[in-house]
């Protein structure tokens, strides 16, 4: 922990200041979003289908707008455009407390969608300017934040949820509101470097650049098995121990090895090898961490005894501790190498296309091991979305390894700047 807080001082204000935003953003998001089904569905009594509508318009509105947030952060300066994501979202979380009329629902769910689609590749962007060479630890500390983020939220909004539901989005939204005050009024602002080009022609050079799009399909992987951690490791815990509560487990562990290993993790590799190299590796890994837990993927019904219930966890936990090395390997690596496929003036162009295609990667993977879950259920065969996710890790370490042996992928120069491959 003194580690990561010496680690953060060094870094200007900008960066400090999105890093606290980014813990936050994480905070207040999982402090509402995992629980919003339940409350359209049995606070305000819509329908099954209606709830899939309302949650599935929020999904479309964010993942299908990264490319237009990326967009603006190149054009308009990434920090008005961080501020306005903010504000959007303040706005949509506290339609969701105020708000019962399917319309409003509906509004509420664009509007927080967009706030995400707007800030999520502008952060990026303006994290990757300003932390120079040191774009590796910005993004390990930034993992650290959000990880952290992700973990207070549910806690938090699970206790609010003891109130009502209403309490927990109004929560959401103040925490969205004094993020974008922040924002206001310590972001420093930074004037965007014109492209040159239109909004289309900025597009189209993106999506020309054919090995960045190799680059992120063969991260499919690593997005569809983030995700199992807020789907099949809990439910895999859950199932193991017969004890809810052991879904939290999953997630503590994660957080407390998240805050004490990932700079210790980038700092040992950073030096030591290619990027792409120590991203096959976390791909990798990942991909194995599924195999501990099909050792009691199979297995059903109480355990019998505290004893029995903490050796069928053990399984679970050894995969989710696997799973986030694999992360804190991976991540900061993909994420300092994006800018490095093209021009600096389109940095937020390529994280919003980066997140097009993860968005889409992580909603296809999930069907793929629902569907894995259901059918494995249903034919006694518990393995087979552990299996899934397996293949999703060695297919998206081979496609990476492959783009590697190529020399397709940018990499450092001794000097610092780096090296694209045409």
């Amino acid at each position: 922990m003194k580690r990561t807080w010496r680690e953060m001082r060094g870094f200007p204000l900008a960066i400090r200041l999105l890093l606290v935003n980014q813990l936050g953003v994480n905070t207040g998001f999982y402090l509402l979003i995992p629980y919003l089904a339940v409350h359209l569905g049995e606070d305000l009594g819509l329908s099954a289908a209606v709830v899939g509508i309302v949650l599935g318009v929020r999904n479309l509105s964010q993942q299908g707008l990264f490319l237009i947030g990326g967009s603006a952060a190149d054009r308009l300066g990434a920090r008005g455009v961080i501020i306005a994501g903010c504000a959007l979202r303040t706005v949509g979380f506290a339609l969701f407390a105020l708000g019962d009329g399917l319309a409003v629902l509906l509004a509420a769910s664009v509007l927080s969608g967009l706030a995400g689609a707007l800030f999520n590749p502008a952060v990026r962007a303006y994290l990757a300017q300003e932390a120079g060479d040191r774009k590796a630890e910005a993004f390990a500390l930034f993992n650290v934040f959000a990880t952290t983020g992700a973990l207070v939220g549910p806690l938090l909004g699970s206790a609010l949820l003891l109130v009502d539901f209403r309490a927990s989005a109004l929560t959401a939204a103040a925490i969205f509101a004094v993020l974008t005050a922040a924002q206001a009024a310590v972001l420093p602002a930074r004037t965007a470097v014109p492209t040159k080009n239109s909004v289309l022609g900025d597009w189209r050079e993106v999506v020309g650049n054919r090995v960045f799009l190799a680059f992120s399909l063969a991260m499919v992987g690593m997005f569809t098995m983030e995700n199992q951690l807020y789907l099949l490791l809990p439910d895999g815990a859950r199932r193991a121990t017969g004890w809810d509560g052991a879904a939290g487990i999953v997630f503590l562990v994660g957080t407390v090895a998240n805050l004490t290993l990932q700079l210790r993790v980038t700092r040992a590799l950073k030096d030591r090898g290619s990027r792409s190299r120590w991203i096959t590796a976390g791909l990798g890994l990942m991909g194995l961490a599924f195999v501990p837990p099909m050792a009691v993927a199979g297995l059903t019904g109480p355990p019998g005894s505290l004893g029995t219930a903490a050796l069928r966890a053990l399984p679970v936990l050894a995969g989710a501790l696997l799973l986030y090395l694999g992360v804190m390997i991976a991540q900061p690596f993909v994420m300092e190498l994006i800018p490095d496929f093209g021009r600096a003036e389109l940095t937020g162009t390529y994280f919003g296309l980066f997140y097009v295609v993860s968005g889409i990667a992580a909603a296809v993977g999930n069907t793929v091991v629902g569907w894995a879950m259901d059918a494995g259920g249903q034919a006694g065969a518990g393995w087979l979305p552990w299996a899934c996710c397996l293949a999703f890790g060695l297919v998206s370490a081979a496609g990476v390894g492959w783009l590697h042996r190529l020399r397709a992928l940018p990499e450092r120069t001794p000097a610092g700047p780096v090296a694209v491959a045409a």
